[in-house]
């Protein structure tokens, strides 16, 4: 991943960590670095499990999201 894949499109589904899966819950950002921002506040919110795929088909897990994105670098 490169600094330009951060401002390509990005779907994040949050996945509940203690409701069934059928209350994942999806949403279609303009950029990458939105995503992100997203997910690592619902990780911090709700202790949620998302997953992002990249306009380039990339599928980023939570535990990557966890590793990778501080929502104050990102914005």
């Amino acid at each position: 991943m490169v600094l330009a894949d951060l401002d390509k499109r990005a779907e994040l589904t949050v996945w509940p960590s203690s409701e069934p899966a059928h209350t994942a819950r999806g949403q279609a950002f303009s950029t990458l670095r939105e995503a992100l921002v997203a997910a690592a506040e619902s990780i911090q919110a709700n202790d949620a499990q998302p997953w992002i795929i990249t306009e380039d088909g990339d599928i980023l897990s939570p535990r990557w999201i966890r590793a990778n994105a501080d929502p104050h670098q990102l914005q």
